[in-house]
């Protein structure tokens, strides 16, 4: 495997032999010191170019420069391309190292003095007076928990009672699909909102819990971890009803906690009502 002293060298002894890449960045977790390093994370490497078409959807290039991947994406030459003007390359290598490999030909005047999330800047032929600002940044201040408003907490809350109707009602009708959809994409999004505030309330807002809550083990206690985990369940509808209950009671103690920290109102008939629905619906 091609450690990360020999990829970070091909990186940019590519970029410096070809005069019309001017800069590159690093994005992602190699850009961010608050997340421990580990032998699966990207290489996110952005080449800031004069002119896209050379690289736009050329993947023979690419494997020429890098090597053949096992696979290949890009997703500008796929069915949703977001059209932005940049042309991206993720690989994966037999050695195991992935590489996320951006094109743009945008120019700090076209918003890069606004891109918040974490960069480190590898190179810069023009010594911030082209492509780049002059400093990378390495803050992840735009992750931080976002303590919540009495709105966005009721919502989340209503939200999340309410739509444990439709699962109920998918499994009555034998709706598989749609119950896991229901129950994991719009149920569960906000227990993980409520579990970000009940963080936030136990060890500051400047933190971050990562992409889809991934670093929640590490914060919350673990009596409440365990009860997490019992969230999920597998396709047997009697292990998706146990589940669901947990889920319950689960949202319950920390919707209580969060509303007793910032004085809000917990809306306890709400729960109580779609709590007898869901009796109702399960009992037939």
């Amino acid at each position: 495997m091609r450690d990360k002293d020999e990829i970070m060298k091909l990186i940019l002894d590519i970029a410096r032999e070809n005069e019309d890449i001017r800069a590159v960045t690093m994005e992602g977790s190699r850009a961010n010191p608050a997340i421990p390093p580990d032998e699966y994370q990207d290489y996110d490497i952005t080449y800031y170019v004069e002119k896209i078409d050379p690289y736009y959807n050329n993947p023979t290039l690419i494997e020429e420069w890098f090597g053949k991947p096992l696979i290949m994406q890009m997703p500008e030459a796929m069915r949703y391309p977001d059209g932005g003007g940049h042309f991206n390359y993720m690989m994966i290598y037999e050695d195991m190292n992935r590489l996320d490999l951006t094109f743009t030909p945008k120019k700090v005047d076209d918003g890069f003095k606004t891109y918040e999330e974490p960069y480190v800047i590898l190179l810069d032929k023009d010594n911030g007076n082209g492509f780049v600002p002059l400093e990378s940044n390495t803050s992840e201040k735009i992750y931080h928990i976002q303590p919540p408003s009495s709105l966005f907490y009721y919502s989340c809350c209503n939200n999340f009672w309410w739509c444990l109707n439709n699962v109920a009602k998918g499994i009555a009708r034998d709706e598989l699909p749609y119950v896991m959809n229901m129950y994991n994409n719009i149920v569960r999004p906000e227990l993980h909102e409520m579990i970000a505030w009940y963080i936030g309330i136990t060890y500051g807002f400047d933190i971050s819990i990562g992409k889809d809550s991934k670093y929640i083990k590490q914060y919350l206690p673990s009596d409440i971890y365990e009860l997490y985990k019992k969230t999920y369940s597998s396709s047997d509808y009697s292990d998706i009803w146990s589940s669901i209950y947990v889920i319950c009671d689960l949202f319950h103690i920390l919707a209580i906690t969060v509303a007793k920290h910032f004085g809000y109102d917990y809306r306890q008939h709400e729960e109580d009502g779609i709590r007898i629905y869901l009796n109702s619906i399960r009992t037939g």
